[in-house]
């Protein structure tokens, strides 16, 4: 994947907010703009870059937007060429009531594709969601290979600094294969003020279909991860780091190492109504897209920012 496809996405973003200022002079209305940089690269040599430009009729916050996200694609799986994909979205989230909601709902020109969510607010949380996107290899992007995951998710906590979560979900496939996902975190709270806690993560997931086309598919997999994790507020900024190391296995593998750490950042808004933010992740847990050979990693980033007017 060449740089520049990268550099040519950021200079679209950085003129957008000009744009969108304009419009907002003739709207009584909370309108915003932003963007975003992804990139990700794997050690089967997969990487992705994609661009967003986002553009919001009503924006009163991080919980509550209505608009749209016009997106561009580079994918390059396995280092076998450069395929490019245009797609294009709708997003709506609501918050602050009973139920709170989030929908990305879109096109790649192919097919329906997105993510959708609803959980409520009470402490036993409940959750319901709904994601769909292409399989990033070579032949899920020639022959147009999608998966749809549906699942459910509850919160069970046993007292005020600790919590279970249980959730289940099924993904479908193109072709025959089903995968059913059972995953369980437990998670303590060490230190509310530092916003510290300890987290024991695990999931397991079982295929109908193995090895069905060229995306990892072993028979089962299962994984158990403890994690460390702080997430606190110094000077209206959000700051975020978890690590985790763990073990992992399947079908056709015996247990080895599973490594995890994030951190994300995202800034209070400041006079002008900007704000910026960004996400990097590490894993070496494998993915649809991968081979999962013994030394896999996986490294993604996004960047991206909101003007509000």
């Amino acid at each position: 994947m060449e740089l520049n496809f990268a550099l040519r996405g950021a200079a679209v973003l950085a003129m957008l907010p000009l744009a969108v200022q304009a419009a907002a002079q003739e709207l009584d209305s909370d309108i915003a703009a932003g963007g975003e940089v992804f990139f990700s690269s794997d050690s089967d040599d997969t990487e992705i870059v994609r661009t967003a430009l986002d553009f919001d009729l009503d924006n009163r916050g991080e919980d509550t937007r209505y608009g749209i996200r016009l997106e561009k694609a580079w994918y390059d799986p396995s280092d076998t060429g450069t395929r490019e994909r245009e797609r294009v979205f709708l997003r709506a989230q609501d918050a602050g009531g009973e139920w709170d909601w989030s929908a990305l709902i879109g096109t790649d020109g192919d097919t329906i594709i997105g993510a959708a969510s609803i959980h409520d607010n009470s402490a036993w949380r409940k959750e319901a969601f709904i994601e769909r996107d292409i399989v990033v290899t070579p032949r899920g992007l020639d022959e147009g290979i999608y998966s749809t995951f549906l699942g459910a998710a509850i919160d069970l906590p046993a007292d005020e600094n600790n919590i279970f979560t249980v959730l289940a979900g099924v993904q479908e496939f193109t072709g025959d294969n089903v995968r059913l996902h059972a995953r369980g975190n437990f998670v303590h709270v060490l230190d509310r003020e530092l916003g510290l806690s300890a987290q024991l993560r695990t999931r397991y997931f079982r295929s109908t279909e193995p090895g069905e086309f060229d995306y990892y598919s072993p028979r089962w997999y299962a994984q158990a991860m403890p994690v460390i994790q702080m997430r606190r507020f110094v000077g209206g900024w959000e700051l975020v780091g978890a690590l985790g190391v763990g073990a992992q296995r399947d079908a056709t593998s015996n247990w080895r190492r599973s490594d995890f750490a994030n951190v994300r950042v995202r800034s209070p808004r400041n006079d002008q109504n900007w704000q910026v933010y960004a996400d990097l992740i590490y894993t070496n847990t494998p993915g649809d897209s991968t081979v999962a050979s013994v030394d896999y990693n996986y490294f993604q980033t996004r960047i991206g920012f909101t003007r509000r007017f």
